[in-house]
C-alpha cells in the first residue's frame, strides 16, 4: 500500500508534525492545510499531511470510520518517518500528532503504542471513537472544541475522563464542528501552536 503525502520542512525545525484528517477528507482538507502552514511559519515544525485511505477505501463509510485501520496507517507513516527511505532531515525530529474528526482518533489508538510520540492536538474530534486506548495515551494531549459543537464538547470531556496523562479541552467560542466561522481556525492554529511549543519544541 502507497499512500501519498505532502512533506514540508522549514530549515532548522525541532519537530515534525503528523496530520491525520477526518472522515470524508484527505489531505488536500483546506482546513488542515491552514494549520499546518500557520504551524510552519514559527520555523520550529515540519509537517506530514497524508492521505490516511486509498481513492477506493474512502468511497465506503465503514472504511472511513475504521479507527483500528486509520491507526495502521498513521501508525506506519511514523515508522517511515524513522527508517531510511525518509528524507534524512525528519529522521530525528520529535514526533507530533495533529488530527482532526476520526482522525483524532486514529492519533490517540496510534500514540498509546508508541513511546515517540511526543504530543496529541485534536481539532473537533471524536477521541471517545479511541475507546480503550485512552487510557494507554502518555502524550500530552490537547482536545480542541467549537463552542456551538455541544455533542462533541461533552463527547470530549468524557474522553479525557479516561485519559491519565496531561490533557486539555480547549473550546473556541462561537465555532461549530468545522471551524468554518470567521476567525475560528485562527484560534484553532493559536491554541495549536502553543501546544505544540511547549510540548514538542
Amino acid at each position: 500500500m502507497f499512500l501519498e503525502g505532502d512533506l514540508a520542512v522549514p530549515e532548522g525545525a525541532s519537530g515534525l508534525i503528523l496530520f491525520a484528517h477526518g472522515s470524508g477528507s484527505s489531505r488536500h482538507s483546506p482546513r488542515n492545510i491552514r494549520v499546518a502552514a500557520d504551524l510552519r511559519v514559527s520555523g520550529r515544525f515540519g509537517t506530514l499531511l497524508f492521505d490516511l485511505l486509498s481513492m477506493r477505501e474512502d468511497e465506503y463509510y465503514e472504511t472511513r470510520f475504521d479507527i483500528g485501520l486509520l491507526a495502521e496507517r498513521l501508525d506506519a507513516a511514523t515508522e517511515w518517518v524513522r527508517g531510511d527511505a525518509a528524507p534524512a532531515i525528519i529522521r530525528d525530529l520529535r514526533i507530533g500528532y495533529f488530527g482532526a474528526s476520526t482522525g483524532a482518533a486514529a492519533a490517540l489508538v496510534a500514540a498509546s503504542h508508541r513511546d515517540d510520540v511526543a504530543v496529541i492536538v485534536s481539532r473537533g474530534g471524536r477521541p471517545d471513537l479511541a475507546g480503550p486506548s485512552l487510557a494507554g495515551v502518555r502524550a500530552p494531549t490537547l482536545l480542541i472544541v467549537g463552542g456551538n459543537d455541544t455533542q462533541v464538547i461533552e463527547l470530549n470531556r468524557l474522553a479525557m475522563a479516561q485519559m491519565r496523562d496531561i490533557a486539555k479541552i480547549a473550546i473556541v467560542p462561537g465555532a461549530t464542528h468545522l471551524f468554518e466561522e470567521p476567525g475560528t481556525l485562527d484560534e484553532v492554529s493559536r491554541l495549536a501552536l502553543d501546544w505544540f511549543e511547549r510540548y514538542l519544541a
